[in-house]
């Protein structure tokens, strides 16, 4: 009788513990499923056509997938192809990264920050070409 009362103690510890495993799992899961849906949604915020006003060049922010990813253009009038595009969040802060592969733009990037309250990218130009950088900035095109 013991030996069975034993065992019968030990299988239902045994639920107990998967159950509590199963639900830390999935609250786990939950969470990880909030905090990307949280992190694409700020992302958004990014979407649309940014203009730097010093040259008329143009940033279009199309989609930003939810590892950062994005599929942009940048136009200057005519489209210059975007080799690179992506975004990340480095202490609170949203950095753009653009790279442009083109004739007359062999590798050069925007690395850029967004600035909420004035609601405008701002951050350096590397123009490739001439092996310089430039202090740029672009606002959202309404």
């Amino acid at each position: 009788m013991t030996k069975t009362l034993l065992t019968t103690i030990m299988i239902i510890l045994g639920m107990a513990f998967a159950l509590q495993l199963s639900s830390e799992c999935a609250a786990q899961a939950k969470k990880e499923a909030a905090t990307e849906t949280k992190g694409k949604a700020s992302f958004d915020v990014l979407k649309g056509r940014w203009l730097r006003p010093d040259g008329g060049y143009i940033i279009r922010i199309r989609s930003i997938d939810s590892s950062g990813k994005m599929e942009a253009g940048y136009f200057n009038p005519r489209p210059i192809n975007v080799s690179k595009a992506e975004v990340t969040k480095e202490g609170g802060k949203m950095k753009v990264f653009v790279e442009l592969r083109d004739t007359g733009y062999p590798g050069s990037v925007y690395t850029l920050t967004y600035d909420p309250k004035d609601d405008v990218l701002r951050g350096v130009y590397f123009q490739a070409a001439l092996k310089q950088n430039f202090d740029v900035y672009f606002t959202r095109m309404k």
